[in-house]
């Protein structure tokens, strides 16, 4: 399928428009429905699957990723290597893979699941809502990055210490401390303890 921004339909192989569905679930994950992707963001939120990805380079790294100005939600703030929602149908797994490649143009030399989390996060300043099943991956990247311009205003790679002054200076996603809380096991396991994730 195309990339589109949430609010636009694309265009099915038929030739007709179609608005970008999202895949409702229960408190369990599972399936229990769809929903198009900006109505499901409305307050209070209908909980959906989504998936967040946590790359690092050799030495430990984590790239975050600005999200673009242009973005309908949370535009401009900090956040993990890539966040999305799976198609209707589509593996997690699948659709993380797909997503950091059509963002940051490359991909994970190593991707692995790290669980799932749970979440309600309102976003202020837009009005939407995130309430999402998550599932978590981390991985390696291990070549160059050609960013998406719509979607990723910068990139940086940071340790773990440059993180957290980061964090306390920068503006970030307000599911961001969320979903790398959640991934930190995953994450000591793939860098290694000398890290310090």
């Amino acid at each position: 399928m195309p990339i589109t921004p949430a609010t636009a339909t694309h265009r099915s192989s038929n030739g007709t428009a179609e608005a970008i569905m999202l895949e409702l679930v229960d408190e369990n994950g599972t399936t229990i429905g769809t929903a198009e992707k900006l109505a499901a963001h409305q307050p209070p939120g209908r909980l959906h699957r989504a998936f967040s990805v946590f790359l690092f380079d050799e030495r430990g790294r984590l790239l975050l990723q600005q999200r673009a100005l242009g973005k309908y939600h949370s535009p401009g703030v900090w956040s993990n290597t890539c966040c999305g929602h799976p198609y209707p149908g589509e593996a997690p797994f699948a659709a993380a893979a797909r997503r950091t490649f059509e963002e940051l143009g490359v991909s994970p030399s190593l991707l692995a699941e790290a669980g799932t989390v749970r979440y309600n996060h309102p976003d202020p300043d837009s009005g939407l809502v995130e309430q999402e099943y998550n599932h978590l991956f981390v991985g390696l990247v291990q070549s160059s990055l050609h960013p998406d311009p719509e979607e990723v205003g910068a990139t940086a790679f940071v340790t773990a210490e440059e993180l957290a002054q980061r964090h306390a200076e920068d503006t970030f996603s307000s599911w961001f401390m969320t979903v790398l809380d959640a991934a930190r096991p995953a994450i000591r396991e793939l860098t290694g303890p000398s890290a310090g994730w």
